[in-house]
């Protein structure tokens, strides 16, 4: 550590040196070039010299630098030796100090830790006792409510096994109500006759209607088609609940037989296509009827089983044009035809309203020229009341000159004549407009 200055200062030297040699080649150089090769060797031997006298120079001069140098690099030591020396004592004396501060912060910090320890203790168990007693109540709150409502679910476990037992009962009495072709025929025909009944207006279909006059068969509703004519087609509406295929499709759907399912459901379509054949021949009679008939199924499960056999609806409707609908699909329909006639009656008000307004056209040309006729009597009864009026002004003028001349002869009391009074001399009317009183 104590050669680095020495070794530093050295190479200072040097450098010092080497940057003389150059700018002394450099000098030499331009005296070479300015002095020209004339005096080449003089200069060369005189410039030789120089540099020896100017090395020697820098020699000396760096041996007494390197000299002041060590002097202040063996001050500099002992310097930093008296520093080492003083800084190991002040560490010494910082370290004994924090070693006690630190001996009084870990006895106060233990003591401390201590206290904390202890009131965390007592207030865990504050808490705990606390808790304890909190969770004790909620328990027995909630064991009661539970309780409760446990034996609130008995009792309506219990009434839904009585609603249920009665509902299976009620089952079977609807197994066997359908049992019979004739009351399952009368349920459909039921329930189709509550949803004419919500849609339609009153008297807007016939039951069990005639069609033909060489058949006895008679279709379970015709509804009559809101158009304009003297005698309105009808729709007829037929219902058919056929319910053995429907539940033995259900039970082979139920028991995962796909061959079941298959013949299942081959037989519901081979029993619908025989229905709508049926109604195609025995109730699409036109004029009678429209061209078309509505085969109704009475639950929505069965229309939605017919819907799912591909194309059958719509070969229905093309071949025998046989519309099959469902309760969810009847009331659209019904909607429809109630739609024509709130149009038809519209249209039966508009021409009511057109006659009226005809007629009330004709009631006002009417009163118009009686209004002409009341207008020339009233021109003419004008003109009379104004004669009236001129003949009653000569009459008071006559007698107002009477008037005047009777009272001009009558004597005074004192003897002599009377004299006219003020309003005679008032300007009197004549035909001719006011005129002085006394000139006739």
């Amino acid at each position: 550590m104590s050669d680095m200055p020495a070794s530093a200062v050295v190479w200072i030297a040097m450098l010092c040196a080497g940057v003389s040699c150059l700018i002394s080649l450099v000098v030499l150089r331009r005296v070479t070039q300015l002095a020209g090769l004339q005096a080449d060797g003089d200069a060369l031997a005189r410039l030789c010299i120089m540099m020896e006298r100017e090395t020697a120079a820098r020699v000396a001069e760096n041996d007494v630098q390197r000299a002041r140098m060590a002097e202040m690099e063996r001050a500099l030591s002992t310097r930093l030796d008296q520093r080492h020396q003083e800084m190991t004592e002040t560490f010494n004396r910082i370290a004994r100090m924090m070693g006690r501060d630190l001996s009084e912060m870990r006895v106060t910090q233990a003591e401390s830790l201590r206290e904390m320890a202890e009131e965390g203790r007592r207030q865990g168990d504050e808490l705990r006792a606390a808790v304890n007693e909190r969770l004790h109540q909620a328990v027995e709150k909630q064991m009661q409510t539970s309780f409760q409502r446990v034996l609130e679910q008995i009792g309506a476990m219990q009434k839904a096994m009585g609603e249920v037992s009665a509902m299976t009962a009620q089952i079977g009495d609807l197994k066997r109500l359908f049992a019979n072709v004739k009351t399952r025929g009368g349920w459909g025909e039921s329930q189709l006759r509550t949803i004419l009944d919500d849609v339609l207006p009153q008297g807007a279909y016939e039951t069990n209607r005639r069609l033909r006059d060489d058949s006895r068969e008679v279709v379970e509703f015709a509804v009559r088609m809101p158009v304009r004519a003297t005698v309105a087609p009808v729709l007829a509406i037929d219902s058919k609940f056929p319910t053995e295929a429907y539940e033995r499709l259900l039970q082979a759907v139920e028991d995962c037989n796909p061959d079941a399912e298959r013949a299942a459901r081959r037989a519901l379509e081979t029993t619908l296509r025989i229905e709508a054949r049926k109604i195609a021949t025995k109730y699409i009679v036109p004029p009678v009827t429209v061209e078309f008939a509505v085969l109704y199924l009475p639950t929505d499960g069965l229309y939605a089983e017919v819907a799912r056999i591909p194309g059958l609806l719509d070969e229905i409707g093309r071949a025998y044009r046989v519309i099959v609908m469902g309760p969810g699909l009847m009331p659209a329909m019904l909607r429809t035809i109630h739609l024509g006639y709130v149009t038809l009656a519209l249209e039966k008000r508009t021409d009511d309203i057109a006659r009226l307004l005809g007629a009330t056209r004709q009631e006002m040309l009417r009163m118009d020229g009686v209004l002409e006729k009341l207008a020339r009597n009233a021109s003419a009864m004008s003109s009379s009341i104004d004669e009236a009026r001129r003949r009653t002004g000569a009459v008071t003028r006559r007698l107002r000159e009477l008037d005047v001349d009777t009272r001009a002869d009558t004597p005074a009391p004192d003897g002599g004549t009377t004299p006219p009074r003020q309003t005679d001399m008032m300007p009197q009317w004549g035909d001719d407009g006011p005129r002085e009183a006394g000139h006739g």
